[in-house]
């Protein structure tokens, strides 16, 4: 095949750059510091956006250490739930229990999407468990409460 002549891949590559550029969610740095690179491409400075990746990754919330005193802060609230000094039976003491365990799960949430947007694995998994034991915490409250357990439990003490 003598009169097939050269394949331009300078060519090609400089079309398949611009082809990926024009897709919704393309890197923004595709083709750059490269010729191929076409200007004003579309999208070109486009980054995603997605609830977990968006927001602020600088500062004193977004470092490793911001992530790590996040998780551990929500462990101490996890293991400090386990030393609750007052009976959580009925009434207002319950209604407090309560609002802690929401605090404990709300800690592992935060703690959870924090670690993950710094890909952070062990403070990431710290933050699963924590929810674990927070769900586990209000399933202990929750479960007899809601005609659950063998013998119910009521939300609101009896009048004497």
């Amino acid at each position: 095949m003598p009169d097939e002549k050269p394949r331009d891949f300078d060519k090609e590559l400089a079309e398949v750059d611009k082809l990926l550029a024009k897709l919704p969610h393309a890197d923004p740095t595709l083709g750059k510091g490269s010729k191929h690179a076409p200007p004003g491409a579309p999208g070109a400075g486009a980054k995603p956006h997605t609830f977990l990746t968006h927001g602020p990754t600088t500062g004193p919330t977004g470092t490793p250490m911001g992530v790590w005193i996040r998780v551990g802060l929500g462990l101490l609230i996890g293991l400090a739930m386990t030393q609750w000094p007052y009976s959580h039976v009925c009434g207002l003491k319950l209604m407090f229990y309560v609002m802690g365990v929401g605090t404990v799960l709300a800690a592992g949430i935060w703690g959870g999407i924090s670690s993950w947007r710094r890909r952070m694995g062990l403070p990431h998994a710290l933050s699963l468990g924590l929810v674990f034991w927070g769900l586990a915490l209000g399933a202990g409250v929750i479960l007899p409460r809601t005609g659950y357990a063998k013998t119910p439990a009521t939300w609101f003490c009896p009048e004497p």
